[in-house]
């Protein structure tokens, strides 16, 4: 029982996600749509420079004021009423309102954009919005409302309203005595101060949310890293899809090792001479002075392979010549296909005039 549960054992630790996500991993995801992005952190953002913006365009918001006011106290007041002259006060109205929001809106998209952008670049996919039937399953959806990470939304909102409700109460009950004293003071003064403190708590409120926006970004990235996270199989299954079996691959190299030695082993009857060590290294050498400037090694090998090599060119009465030194230098320095080195000429036209002469050839 003791070898089985130890079998059990290792079979759990390696389905535990306990490894980085590899770059593939975390391709896949980004192509589905599953980025680490925290969708506050833009709003946040957003609230805060739409409220900077009064501050820099505030004499663009006044006129813009003045101007739709004015159009309706000054100049429409004492209209007759009709189709034509409603139209056009609705058509001035409406020019007026879109010029007073135009800047806001430009804010809003361009801050929008980057903070996106700067959370996960650019990003096209319509993955998230394909159909599909488990997220209308309601046990997903259940386990979707009570999961940790709808606790951790709620506490994030709660802490929101919290902070939002004592900066507004503070600010206002510091300023209690000037808000009191409001009815004394003239309309554009009262106006003024209004919207001074409308400023005031919209920049704080935002400064605030950008820094609740901020940490919640970085939870969603250590939700995101955690989701991404692969067990040790996993990885190996990713391996073996992506390169293939390790051990059909393997097979795949030792048949082509095999396909090379057989081929080799065909040219070793072509061969002039074998060098040899004489257990250890064997070298067939083939020499063609009408066709070759120098000697070239046709075979090689060591051990086994140099065995099989001297055993070939003993069945083909192949000469076989002893050379520990020659032997090692044209294992080390020549591959096969390739003509000897330069300064191994000497000695292996040495070897080549005895077999040669062996033969009774002439050179």
């Amino acid at each position: 029982m003791r070898p089985y549960r130890w079998t059990l054992d290792l079979q759990l630790f390696s389905q535990e996600k306990t490894e980085r996500a590899t770059p593939k991993k975390r391709q896949e995801a980004r192509q589905k749509g599953q980025v680490a992005k925290s969708p506050e952190l833009p709003a946040a953002f957003i609230l805060l420079f739409v409220f900077l913006s009064f501050i820099m365009l505030g004499g663009y918001y006044k006129e813009r004021l003045l101007r739709m006011f004015g159009l309706i106290l000054e100049q429409k007041l004492g209209m007759e009423v009709s189709m034509g002259n409603v139209v056009s006060l609705f058509s001035d109205l409406m020019l007026q309102g879109i010029l007073l929001l135009l800047p806001m809106l430009a804010v809003a998209v361009v801050v929008a954009l980057i903070g996106n952008y700067l959370q996960v670049g650019i990003l096209l996919t319509g993955e998230p919005l394909k159909l599909k039937f488990s997220k209308l399953s309601p046990i997903n959806g259940f386990k979707t409302i009570f999961s940790m990470r709808s606790v951790a939304e709620f506490v994030k909102n709660i802490l929101k309203l919290v902070l939002i409700g004592l900066i507004v109460f503070f600010t206002l009950w510091n300023e209690r005595g000037h808000i009191l004293s409001l009815a004394r003071v003239p309309v554009e003064s009262m106006f003024s101060y209004v919207a001074s403190i409308t400023i005031r708590l919209g920049l704080e409120i935002g400064a605030i949310l950008v820094v609740l926006a901020a940490l919640d970004y970085f939870y969603q990235r250590y939700e995101h890293e955690k989701s991404l996270k692969m067990s040790k199989q996993d990885i190996k299954d990713e391996y073996k899809k992506s390169e293939g079996d390790p051990f059909i691959k393997g097979k795949i190299r030792e048949r082509q090792r095999r396909m090379a030695l057989q081929r080799m082993m065909q040219d070793v009857p072509k061969a002039d001479v074998v060098i040899t060590n004489p257990t250890h290294f064997a070298i067939a050498l083939q020499y063609d002075g009408t066709k070759m400037e120098a000697p070239k090694v046709i075979a090689k090998g060591m051990d086994y392979v140099a065995l099989r090599i001297k055993e070939v060119a003993k069945e083909h009465r192949i000469i076989t010549m002893e050379n520990k030194p020659l032997a090692r230098a044209l294992y080390e320095r020549a591959e096969i296909g390739e003509t000897i080195p330069a300064d191994l000429f000497q000695a292996v036209a040495e070897v080549l005039a005895y077999v040669y002469k062996l033969k009774g050839k002439v050179r």
